[in-house]
């Protein structure tokens, strides 16, 4: 039997108004679990409960806090199998890469328990004597967080981890497709110790969430909303923030260039094109949008590559493969039509395209009912093309070519994303041009697009979301606000700015 999920609203199961069955996309006959879909309602009356509970919460020391944050870790960490091999049945996942998805979930944990020592003030100097100058973080208050299936535990746990540790409560609203595998990571954060109401996980649509989230936003009850997916919802939830005058945190797609230099090792660059490409079925975030190659490396590249990506291991993702199927029928359908962006002036170089099938196999892989796709690389893309302009979710890859780095960087902007970006160079000068030059809110030299570590920032600009980071202690500034205080002791009232000391100087004076 498969598992029967619902929304927890304050430790309780919440009522649902409609099913949605989780299916393995690697055997889309199998279901995952049967998911109870909540509705508008259900999401305000979850803000309300979080709201209840995040004021005694935040009364907790922040260290305490860390150390149920520790707890989690440790909880992740002795169930990193079962969460892993949940979600490669869930989403497709290779089995190798979502061990590593839940390893950040650690990883992340690691680095925040400590935070709870170091959510540091400051004191400021006054202008008046016997005065005292101090600011303070303080919780913003309840979090509404959306996130994507792609990473259904990893990505979560950015927003997750940070935001309980400020002293936040949290209403967190999964993909759908991903349900199970956000319940179990729901459970192992309970089970750490976590009060009734100060995280609740609600199952919904885009439209019910939206719905329930505007209401929320009315009755001020969210003070924060944290989004991972498409810019074109993400543009609709900044939206709805702004109206209500709270912030969002935007963590949006993105057409990620990989530029290859002609002093480039093409072996290394091959290597890291293949995984930021195909990995996750290039299904990321962060994945290979569009090889921008040097003229004189080109065709060598084009070929190797083209090599590389035939000889690919595509298959069961529990299997050691490169890639497995794509998520759910929503994103094969979606990836169906990006196909039919390919133009008699492309020239796809590495064989058959569409769904693996009988008639259409990947060697003597024929996909069974899985979603299964042939890998893409189409050479030859042009600046005006919807596949060079467009985030392609899924297992696509253009090439083009440039001649100097000032076209390079011009064509890795054009598409105006901004989350991710590499080059491939031995010369550190170029490395550093490219930095200075490109758009994107990450930078790798000489590795793929592909790979963010928990300590370092993690966002984009552009289309790839609002300049909002996770990740690290950056991510501080999203779940925290600051607040000033100044503290007179001089029994006197003193006016800033006008009961100052006045030191004159002889500004005429001259050696």
């Amino acid at each position: 039997m498969s598992r029967q999920i619902v929304s927890v609203v304050g430790g309780k199961d919440a009522a649902s108004v409609d099913t949605y069955e989780s299916t393995n996309p690697a055997r889309t006959g199998d279901v995952v679990a049967s998911v109870g879909l909540a509705d508008a309602d259900v999401f305000a009356a979850a803000c309300r409960t979080a709201k209840e509970a995040q004021r005694e919460w935040a009364k907790v020391p922040a260290p305490v806090r860390g150390r149920v944050i520790a707890s989690i870790g440790r909880l992740v960490e002795a169930n990193a199998e079962s969460l892993a091999r949940l979600v490669t049945e869930e989403i497709g996942k290779p089995y190798a890469e979502a061990l590593g998805e839940v390893r950040e979930i650690v990883d992340t944990c690691d680095f925040f328990l400590g935070e709870g020592r170091r959510l540091y003030g400051q004191t400021v100097p006054s202008e008046m004597p016997d005065k005292n100058l101090f600011t303070f973080r303080t919780p913003v208050g309840v979090a509404a967080v959306i996130t994507a299936g792609n990473f259904p535990v990893a990505v979560p746990s950015w927003y997750l981890v940070p935001a309980l540790l400020c002293g936040n409560a949290v209403v967190w609203k999964p993909a759908e497709y991903a349900a199970a595998s956000a319940h179990a990571m729901f459970r192992l954060f309970s089970a750490a110790g976590l009060p009734d109401g100060v995280l609740n996980i609600v199952f919904a649509d885009g439209a019910e969430t939206f719905r329930g989230l505007d209401r929320a936003l009315g009755e001020g009850t969210v003070q924060k909303v944290g989004f991972t997916g498409s810019s074109e919802v993400g543009r609709r939830i900044g939206e709805l923030a702004g109206r209500h005058l709270q912030s969002a945190c935007l963590e949006l797609g993105g057409k990620n260039p990989m530029v290859v230099m002609p002093d480039a090792d093409l072996d290394l660059a091959v290597e890291g094109a293949l995984f930021s490409g195909f990995g996750t079925a290039g299904q990321r975030c962060t994945s290979l949008g569009t090889v921008i190659v040097h003229e004189s490396v080109h065709d060598e590249f084009l070929e190797r590559f083209a090599r590389a990506v035939r000889e690919a291991e595509i298959g069961d993702p529990a299997g050691d493969v490169l890639a497995g199927p794509l998520l759910d029928r929503k994103f094969a359908e979606r990836f169906e039509e990006y196909l039919t962006w390919i133009q008699p002036h492309h020239t796809v170089v590495t064989g058959p395209v569409g769904r693996v099938t009988e008639d259409n196999p990947r060697g003597g892989f024929d996909g069974g009912d899985g979603l299964y796709y042939h890998p893409v690389v189409v050479d030859g893309v042009r600046p005006d093309d919807r596949l060079f302009l467009e985030e392609t979710f899924g297992p696509i890859v253009g090439v083009t070519a440039f001649r100097t780095l000032d076209e390079a960087i011009e064509l890795a902007n054009l598409p105006g994303y901004g989350l991710s970006s590499s080059i491939y160079t031995t010369d550190a000068a170029n490395a550093f041009r490219f930095r200075e030059g490109v758009s994107a809110g990450m930078v790798s030299v000489n590795n793929s697009t592909s790979g963010a570590e928990a300590h370092l920032p993690f966002g984009g600009n552009g289309k790839s979301g609002n300049g909002s980071r996770q990740s690290g202690m950056w991510v501080l500034d999203q779940f925290t606000r600051w607040q000033a205080m100044n503290w007179d002791h001089s029994g006197r009232l003193q006016k800033a700015q006008m009961d100052v000391a006045e030191i004159t100087p002889d500004l005429g004076f001259r050696l």
